[in-house]
């Protein structure tokens, strides 16, 4: 799967390709900033009209409710005090007041006896009939109540009726009352909060759009940076100290320029040596071909020396290439490693005895010290072209007469690969730049003997694809020690 990230006119876009398909996800900030202005907004708006209409019809009740028993206690001390529960018809100004109060407040009036029998009804439907509910049981045990009921919207209160004398309830008055007022006055307010909704809306909408553009402001010149990028141009770098985030994005951004620019001096320095590389031997073969071709009756030993020179200068050529080839190899996906068990002895002392009879040639004694045996989990064929650069180095970087001593160790996570050589030793400020492609501390020497300056660029490639690391240490004019370090497990 491949997968390229950008930033493209304030929007974060993701483009992923997998099996030939592309699928675009595509997340505006500012517009993500802007629902969430307005939702920190509007939340509570709309939290707010509801708690003010709920608060108002509360309170409005509540209001009602002791305004009316406040009006009714007066009319019920009334009634207990002029014996108007034995005999309604002998206190007609009793009874003007329960009609005037049904009246005012578009209600009814019953009063009920202590035998549970309704002695007065200002509706006049259910005079003499009895009236029992748990209301008016719990008024004669001495305690009022009220109740409201918002879907049918009325109001029940129910006083007990007190005998001035004897102080016991000998009667109940309920009064039942529309609260058609409160849900007008409610529906008023509703409107009114309604019209604030609007216009505080329109004001949040604004300062969410305000607030999206100022936010997503400072990322506008890192789109335009990486727009830049992506077009070719490593250049500048950025600075936005506007916020936390964008002060770490644009030094992120700065870290990633760096790298891309370091990334391109090397592909440019790469790109180069190859040619330059590639170039010197064809450039060889064209003035010693051009020479034959421009003697007649060349002698046969010229003739011999000139191909000879030819048949050295083509298999330079070759050797470049593989190289080459061996180093693109190295640098695919690791997908591309073929791990195997391999045993990690054997596989040394087969490398060195295709390479004692180089050795033996200059008279350099090659020794392998091998403490454990070791299994390992590596490819063995990029282990083996690795190692054998190393050991091929000792050799060649070498003194007549000399030695390249090669150690295998183990430990519990890793198995351990040193290389130790007598020749001329790596200067100190070269060290650092060896592993570098085409890079050679002696270039006059590195010729001579058919150095391409690639294989500790293979080298190491190799051994990074299996997560482990080389290390050299070197002094001029004293040999040169390079140690690898391989885990036993390898983990993709």
């Amino acid at each position: 799967m491949n997968r390229n990230t950008y930033i493209r006119s304030g929007e974060w876009v993701i483009i992923s390709s997998i099996k030939g398909k592309t699928f675009r996800y595509l997340g505006s900030l500012r517009t993500r900033i802007f629902i969430i202005v307005l939702l920190v907004g509007m939340i509570p708006i709309f939290l707010m009209k509801y708690v003010i209409l709920e608060n108002y019809e509360e309170q409005s009740i509540d209001q009602k409710t002791q305004l009316i028993q406040s009006q009714c206690q007066q009319i019920v001390d009334q009634v207990g005090s002029s014996g108007y529960i034995k005999d309604v018809a002998s206190n007609p100004q009793v009874d003007k007041q329960l009609v005037q109060l049904a009246n005012i407040y578009n209600g009814r009036v019953i009063i009920v006896n202590s035998s549970f029998r309704i002695v007065r009804d200002t509706f006049e439907i259910d005079e003499d009939k009895v009236i029992i509910s748990e209301e008016v049981l719990q008024c004669f045990l001495g305690s009022d109540s009220s109740n409201y009921n918002k879907e049918n919207e009325f109001l029940e209160l129910t006083l007990p009726v007190k005998n001035p004398d004897t102080k016991g309830t000998e009667g109940i008055m309920i009064v039942s009352l529309s609260t058609q007022d409160v849900k007008d006055g409610k529906d008023a307010l509703s409107n009114t909060v309604l019209i604030l909704q609007i216009v505080l809306t329109l004001m949040i909408l604004a300062a969410a759009y305000y607030v999206a553009r100022v936010l997503t402001k400072p990322f506008g010149k890192i789109t335009r940076s990486l727009e830049e990028v992506r077009g070719g141009v490593i250049e500048q770098e950025i600075s936005i100290p506007d916020y936390t985030e964008t002060k770490m994005l644009a030094e992120a951004y700065n870290r990633m320029l760096k790298r891309m620019k370091i990334q391109e001096d090397s592909r440019q320095e790469f790109v180069s040596n190859v040619s330059h590389e590639l170039k010197t031997p064809i450039t060889s073969m064209k003035v010693l071909a051009d020479s034959l071709l421009a003697q007649e009756n060349v002698p046969v030993e010229l003739y011999k020396e000139f191909m000879s020179d030819i048949a050295e200068e083509i298999d330079r050529e070759n050797k470049i290439i593989t190289d080459l080839l061996s180093l693109v190899k190295m640098d695919k996906k690791s997908s591309d490693i073929n791990i195997q068990e391999t045993n990690i002895n054997q596989l040394i002392e087969l490398i060195l005895k295709r390479l004692r009879p180089i050795a033996a040639k200059r008279n350099i004694d090659l020794v392998l010290e091998s403490f454990k045996p070791i299994m390992a989990e590596v490819d063995e064929t990029k282990l083996t072209l690795a190692l054998s650069n190393l050991v091929e180095n000792g050799i060649k970087y070498n003194e007549e007469d000399g030695w390249v001593h090669v150690s295998l160790n183990i430990d519990s996570k890793y198995f351990y690969v040193k290389v130790e050589d007598s020749g001329m030793g790596i200067p100190e400020a070269d060290q650092e730049h060896i592993f570098e492609r085409f890079y050679r501390v002696d270039k006059s020497h590195s010729r001579e003997i058919g150095g391409t300056g690639l294989g500790l660029a293979i080298t190491r490639s190799a051994v990074l694809m299996h997560h482990g690391a080389i290390k050299v240490y070197s002094k001029e004019g004293e040999g040169t020690t390079f140690t690898v370090r391989i885990p036993l497990k390898y983990v993709p």
